[in-house]
Parts: structure tokens; C-alpha cells; sequence
């Protein structure tokens, strides 16, 4: 950062005063600019079958990757909206059921991811504006080697291992610590 958003001046890194972290202050106006994680959220879908729904990412970063629909929450919804509503636009799909699966602290990013598990409300899914291709796989045929983000990668692995003993558990978890 380098102009306050409030008044236009430059701004300067220091720790104000009462606090213990540099942050970026305004002399002109003294408004302190916090900078705090993004929130990400999105859902492992599984169809009555058991098979899982998976998107091929249109966009950049990981373009061509596979991913769950994921992605960041908007102001003024919850991150169970934000989880719908991504699994809408990236996949055309609905969900039901939704239930918090694992939080997962991306610190090299500044991001927390919250990814809740669902099922496929009926067989109806498709390719929207972010994605290539939309598939269900059975969990035999998910395509680990291209999965797009560490963070989709555990969320995965603990939804198989959870649903191979048939207990779902809520997982805190960090990736990608530098």
C-alpha cells in the first residue's frame, strides 16, 4: 500500500501506538490500515454414488488444474452462502446438507479456507464461467497429481479417510507454511 484509501496521502509502515505490529498509518489523516486474511470457502461434493464432483480451472492461478468449488467470500454472506454459491457458479450445481469439514490456514497467502461437505442436490452440474470441465469421479479416478491447491488436496484426503470409517470429523489444519 502506499496511499491512504481514506484522504489519498502517502502512507507509512510503523507500529502505531497500543500496538505490536507494523501496519500502514497515514500521517495526513492518522487512519490505520489493517490488512487481514482473505476467507476462502467451497465444498467437497459427493453424488449418491459416492463419486466426487471436481472442476478444471479457467482462470489463473493453476489454470487447467482440478480443484473443488472454492472460492472467496463476498461481504454480507456467510461462509455457507459463499460455499453455495461458489459450487453454483463454478459447477451449476446444488447442494444440500452442508456441514463444516476442515479450516485450513494458508499463512504464505494470507488466506483461511473453510471447506464444508456436501451432497449433489440430483445429477444436475455443469461448466460455469470459471471452469473447463466439470466431472464426477469415483474416488478411484480422483486426479491427485493435478489437483490445483494444497489446501483442495487435504480437504480430499480427509473426506476419503473420513468416509472410509464412516466418521466425518471438522479438521484445523495449516498448509504451505513457509
Amino acid at each position: 500500500m502506499q496511499f491512504c484509501s481514506t484522504c489519498g496521502h502517502p502512507v507509512v509502515s510503523r507500529v502505531p501506538p497500543g500496538d505490536t505490529l507494523p501496519r500502514h498509518v497515514c500521517d495526513a489523516c492518522g487512519t490505520v490500515h489493517y490488512q487481514n486474511p482473505k476467507l476462502v470457502a467451497g465444498c467437497v461434493v459427493t453424488a449418491d454414488d459416492g463419486r466426487y464432483l471436481i472442476c478444471r480451472r479457467a482462470i489463473e492461478p493453476r489454470h487447467g488444474f482440478w480443484t473443488v468449488p472454492a472460492g472467496f467470500m463476498e461481504l454480507g454472506e456467510t461462509a455457507a452462502e459463499a460455499a453455495r454459491r461458489e459450487t453454483r457458479e463454478e459447477a451449476l450445481a446444488e447442494v444440500d446438507g452442508l456441514e463444516l469439514h476442515c479450516v485450513i490456514d494458508v499463512p504464505h497467502v494470507s488466506q483461511v479456507h473453510l471447506m464444508y461437505r456436501a451432497r449433489l442436490s440430483g445429477m444436475a452440474f455443469g461448466v460455469g464461467a470459471e471452469t473447463l470441465e466439470a466431472r464426477l469421479v469415483p474416488e478411484r479416478d480422483l486426479p491427485w497429481d493435478e489437483i490445483a491447491f494444497a489446501s483442495v488436496r487435504v480437504a480430499l484426503e480427509h473426506h476419503v479417510a473420513d468416509r472410509a470409517r464412516d466418521r466425518f470429523e471438522v479438521r484445523c489444519i495449516t498448509v504451505g507454511r513457509r
